[in-house]
């Protein structure tokens, strides 16, 4: 470790996970990128995830059987001394297991409890079964993607799982854990998915109150509906994207492409996008993707190419950043980045149960206590 560099920024923070699908686990990954040490419990019987799971590195694994109340005993025990917890049951499903703010707040007053959930703890829909394209539906941003003669389309699970779920309650721990420490208080933390997509939506609502958004999918600015932002097919069969949004980066592409802005119709005018719009596919088409990124690649025309999960590792700057790892398969690397503290990758997922009598231990329970758990099946 060189003069400019320290642990990681949440090393020494300690976080219990209980296991679960999606959002919660991006948030612990996210909060084990930047050293936090995440002991996950899981389920009884739980069967292992098929193949490397990313969103599970860097944690340690404890099997409970949370139905068992001596195993309830034992997560207290491991709470007890926790800086934060993480949980993405359905709303009271934690307090029937006798795990719920309450009690745990009464064995550790300073905890931070973070709850996961799409329709939030409370509210008319709060008990309801969903998923990510639910939760985006409620919020507007569904509707206002996509092409307007289609139905509405959606980035797989990323914006409602991970960009309003996951990101939110990693947030919500990190400014919970920051007032715990200046108060010595924990406070509990409602991230809701749909919560989140209509807090990521507030630059369009803005627009919508500034007269400056239709509701009309690829009819504005950042939709699709600008003929200089989208993407468009090569001859090929690939895809690129442009997004000169600004004036000089307009001129920019315009020069390099040899369009005179005389011939290309009046910018500032909706009316004209459609004939754009084909101009520009026209002339996209007329050759291959490689033509493209050696033509504008690297300039301010706003450029990029698009680029399968395959393809992605090996373009020159995610190389040269090492945004995805270089040894086993390729995986992102952790983010952001600081200046004079290290967040190296962290250790695969472990085994289930891999650490339970390491972390049963370390709690302070004996070598007895720790066989008698094992043979009633509370623990394994």
């Amino acid at each position: 470790m060189t003069d400019r560099q320290a642990a990681a920024p949440l090393s020494g923070v300690r976080i219990i996970e209980f296991a679960g699908i999606g959002p919660g686990p991006f948030a612990g990954m996210m909060l084990a990128d930047m050293g936090a040490e995440i002991i996950r419990i899981d389920r009884a019987g739980a069967k292992p995830w098929p193949g490397p799971d990313f969103l599970a590195r860097g944690r340690k694994s404890v099997v409970l059987d949370l139905k068992n109340p001596e195993a309830v005993q034992v997560a207290l025990t491991l709470l007890r001394d926790a800086d934060g917890l993480i949980e993405g049951f359905r709303p009271g499903v934690m307090e029937r297991l006798g795990l719920g703010p309450d009690a745990v707040h009464a064995v550790n007053p300073r905890l931070v409890y973070g709850r996961m959930t799409g329709w939030g703890q409370d509210g008319p829909l709060a008990h309801a079964a969903g998923h990510d394209l639910n939760y985006i539906a409620l919020s507007g941003a569904l509707w206002s993607t996509g092409e307007a003669t289609r139905a509405p389309t959606f980035p797989m699970n990323l914006l409602g799982d991970f960009g309003a779920g996951g990101m939110y309650l990693a947030f919500g721990m990190v400014t919970g854990l920051f007032n715990a420490q200046r108060t010595g208080t924990g406070d509990v933390i409602d991230a809701a998915i749909c919560d989140g997509t209509a807090s990521l939506m507030a630059m369009i609502y803005g627009f919508r109150a500034a007269g400056d958004w239709e509701d009309k999918r690829q009819a504005n600015l950042l939709d699709g509906g600008a003929p200089w932002y989208g993407v468009y097919e090569c001859a090929d069969g690939t895809w690129i994207t442009i997004g000169p949004l600004e004036p000089k980066f307009w001129d920019e592409l315009l020069t390099r492409l040899g369009l005179d802005p005389a011939d290309i119709g009046k910018r500032a005018d909706p009316e004209s996008w459609p004939a754009m719009r084909a101009k520009f596919a026209d002339i996209f088409k007329s050759q291959p993707r490689d033509h493209w990124v050696a033509l504008l690649e690297g300039t301010d025309a706003c450029f990029a190419p698009v680029l399968s999960p395959a393809e992605a590792p090996e373009h020159p700057h995610n190389a040269a950043r090492g945004i995805f790892s270089k040894t086993g398969p390729a995986q992102p690397m952790p983010a952001p980045r600081f200046a004079q503290s290290e967040t190296p990758l962290p250790p695969p997922a472990p085994e289930l149960g891999a650490d339970t009598q390491e972390i049963l231990a370390h709690a302070g329970l004996s070598p007895d206590e720790i066989e008698r758990l094992f043979k009633t099946g509370a623990v394994a």
